[in-house]
């Protein structure tokens, strides 16, 4: 009976504990999102999501252009990111285990460990330098260097469980290897893939660092990849080391935005990845 009732006291303590632990790390997120809220909901209307920045002293204004220029880094880092990413996934769950695709796979672990400003000096280097001006596909470039290595390994670990007995069947069928890669094992496990691609792409959308060195800024609507472009991140960033109240109202505001598309895409991400575990069940 002490026995019994000595676990069920340590039970209790250590649920305590988990339960203690939860609250102090929830704590600081809940009152950084009350920050962000309470200071940032005031300035949002619609000309802050359509109008462009106005010059410091003239009322109104907004970061229409960033907001633009954010989906145009995340679709061009797409462009170039996810048929490298998933593409090298594929290839390494695939393949034999040589040096080669062990190289790739060692290569990706690093990579995801590189702090992001050390990926746009190194697309600062690539594309700024030989162009000698910064450009919108510099920016580009960055974000897709962020979400090669984690879409590598992620897909490698999806494609993996996909059950080998699909593979054998499409082979004996006379599918060649690259159409069983592409129409069976991809499409099997594409759910997670997309779920894989949607936390990438909410990982780029909120990254500063690399377009400072790369994409730069631009006060104006710009879509044109050889030139530079606003995005939220850069102009929150300016408006926040700014000395004028009023672009630091316009920096909560954009942080808010920010932190909106930033949590949709999060919470689409997991939606997505209960609802396949849910189909599998």
């Amino acid at each position: 009976m002490k026995s019994l009732r000595a676990r069920h006291l340590f039970d209790y303590v250590m649920t305590a504990a988990c339960g203690l632990a939860v609250v102090v790390a929830l704590l600081p997120l809940a009152s950084l999102l009350w920050l962000v809220i309470s200071k940032g909901a005031s300035g949002l209307s619609w000309s802050f999501f359509t109008a462009l920045p106005t010059p410091v002293g003239e009322p109104g204004g907004g970061v229409g252009n960033a907001i633009i220029g954010t989906l145009y880094l995340v679709l061009l880092a797409c462009l170039i990111g996810l048929p490298v990413g998933i593409g090298a996934g594929v290839f390494l769950a695939e393949a034999r285990d040589t040096a080669f695709t062990r190289a790739v796979r060692f290569t990706a672990e690093v990579l995801s460990g590189v702090p992001s400003i050390v990926i746009g000096i190194v697309a600062y280097g690539l594309v700024v330098v030989p162009m000698k001006h910064f450009s919108a596909l510099a920016g580009g470039l960055a974000l897709s260097l962020l979400m090669i290595p984690s879409l590598t390994r992620t897909t490698e670990e999806l494609v993996r469980l996909v059950p080998h007995s699909l593979r054998e069947a499409s082979l004996a069928l006379g599918v060649p290897q690259w159409k069983t890669s592409l129409f069976i094992i991809l499409r099997t496990a594409l759910g997670g893939i997309v779920t894989a691609v949607l936390l990438a792409v909410a990982r780029a959308a909120g990254e500063t660092a690399p377009l400072l060195f790369t994409s730069l800024n631009n006060q104006y609507w710009n879509l044109k990849p050889g030139q530079p472009t606003a995005s939220l991140t850069v102009q929150i960033f300016n408006y926040a080391i700014s000395p004028y109240e009023d672009w630091h109202q316009k920096a909560w505001s954009a942080a808010l935005v920010l932190l909106l598309v930033v949590g949709g895409l999060n919470l689409l991400a997991r939606y997505m990845t209960r609802s396949r575990f849910r189909r599998a069940a």
